[in-house]
């Protein structure tokens, strides 16, 4: 009788766990029928970084069970991104491909197209899931001789790549790097590589931010090469963004993230499923950097962030 009575129990638990698990269905996204942030989020697969899309996927047939409705993807996104893309009062239809969660925000990135237009956005939102800005992750074009390639790396830096095939036979490569400023909650330029020149332009995506500590400020020689330290998010803290450009071109690298104070003149870089680890050693008016484990994945080959940098002296502005 005991025996039976605790079967019954058993069974009474796993009909209540079904039942549980059946409420807990996710939305169909291609109605009118309001839906929470959440939802709308969740939607979207979950994926890991580095993560890389290329053009042709996006001509790729979609399922129609996944589209997601105008009036529910621009509940959570302005019409005005939309707009900037495909104009006023378009209406593309709208397709998840993935989400990333970082330390400090989401990001989803989805795809929309019209019969002239595709497009994948990155859409970032803030750890209670307010809509922070999108950038276009890859606009595809209309030229044949072009490839292109956007990638998210470990750090969540934003990596736009094309290559163009000449009518001699040549390759023309062009790269940006984008990144999301927490600052400002907005998609940043940081560094431009034209299709057919070399680097025109570098932005210091962390240049806004906090210089209290000691050691915080800007090393390096010339417009490329920057090692840039800004006080942490934490006392044991200091975010950096490095970028170099030696060698005429042939050593380039770019790392951003946050370095772990290790004593009072040496921090370190490491991050999980990253095995790069890069030392941090400063003094008065220099750091020297050494890669302890290997940064390939950040730097060209027979290349280094190996190297001690100076100091540069702080320009004011003129009243």
């Amino acid at each position: 009788m005991i025996v039976t009575r605790k079967i019954f129990f058993i069974l009474l638990s796993l009909f209540i766990v079904m039942e549980g698990c059946k409420g807990k269905k996710k939305p169909s996204l291609s109605g009118d029928e309001p839906v929470e942030v959440e939802d709308f989020i969740e939607f979207f697969p979950a994926a890991k970084v580095p993560y890389t899309l290329a053009d042709t996927s996006l001509l790729k047939k979609q399922n129609d069970s996944l589209r997601i409705s105008h009036s529910i993807f621009t509940s959570f996104v302005p019409d005005s991104v939309i707009a900037k893309v495909f104009g006023k009062n378009v209406k593309p239809r709208f397709y998840p491909i993935a989400r990333f969660s970082a330390e400090e925000e989401h990001y989803v990135l989805a795809h929309a197209f019209t019969n002239s237009k595709r497009i994948a956005w990155l859409i970032a939102f803030n750890k209670d899931n307010d809509y922070l800005d999108a950038m276009p992750f890859l606009l595809l074009d209309a030229s044949s001789a072009t490839q292109q390639l956007t990638s998210i790396d470990r750090n969540f830096g934003i990596h736009k790549s094309v290559s163009r095939k000449n009518a001699d036979g040549s390759v023309s490569e062009g790269k940006d790097v984008f990144g999301f400023s927490a600052g400002v909650n907005k998609f940043s330029l940081i560094m431009t590589d034209a299709l057919d020149d070399k680097i025109t332009e570098l932005i210091n995506p962390i240049d806004t931010f906090s210089r209290k500590h000691k050691y915080a400020g800007d090393y390096g020689t010339g417009k490329l090469n920057i090692i840039s330290i800004r006080d942490g998010r934490r006392a044991d803290q200091l975010r950096f963004f490095i970028h170099i450009d030696k060698n005429d071109g042939a050593c380039t690298g770019e790392l951003k993230g946050d370095a772990v104070i290790r004593s009072p003149t040496v921090a370190e870089y490491r991050l999980g499923g990253d095995p790069c680890v890069l030392r941090f050693t400063f003094s008065a008016s220099t750091v020297t950097l050494k890669e302890i484990e290997g940064c390939g994945a950040h730097r060209t080959l027979r290349c280094s962030f190996d190297g001690r940098y100076v100091k540069k002296k702080v320009t004011k502005k003129k009243s």
